[in-house]
């Protein structure tokens, strides 16, 4: 999904093998991904997509004074986070080592790439139709 903050901003869903970069969206108040080539459209994941970033990932701490800071993974999943409160922001990564940071807080400029997207329930329930003839067929025993 996409942050609320990028509501006035155009969006399409994320495919396998997006090329993504971290942007500022012009019409928005916070950082998400785009398509490289694509600026002003944001790639909306859903939870459970692993992205692969071509760089160890740096981001913005929670208070500048402290300026920039690293993740020391390039592999993460996206997730969502304080879905309690519409007013915050929910768009995640988590790392390998448990830490997660806020997608808003990702330095701009930043390229990965999607590995994977997760399985949904649609996509679920066409395998299990796909796979029922199978089980529905009897085998016959071999007269001896």
């Amino acid at each position: 999904m996409c942050d609320y903050s990028l509501h006035l901003v155009a969006s399409r869903p994320a495919t396998v093998g997006d090329k993504l970069v971290t942007t500022d969206f012009t019409r928005s108040i916070t950082r998400g991904f785009s398509a490289v080539g694509e600026p002003d459209v944001a790639v909306c994941l859903l939870p459970g997509t692993e992205i692969a970033f071509e760089e160890e990932v740096q981001y913005d701490r929670a208070f500048s004074l402290f300026g920039k800071a690293r993740v020391e993974h390039k592999v993460a999943r996206f997730r969502q986070v304080n879905m309690d409160d519409p007013h915050v922001h929910h768009d995640a990564l988590e790392f390998p080592g448990g830490q997660i940071v806020m997608v808003t807080r990702l330095m701009p400029g930043q390229r990965a790439a999607v590995l994977q997207l997760p399985v949904t329930g649609q996509e679920q329930s066409r395998g299990k139709e796909q796979a029922a003839p199978a089980r529905e067929r009897t085998i016959e025993p071999i007269a001896p």
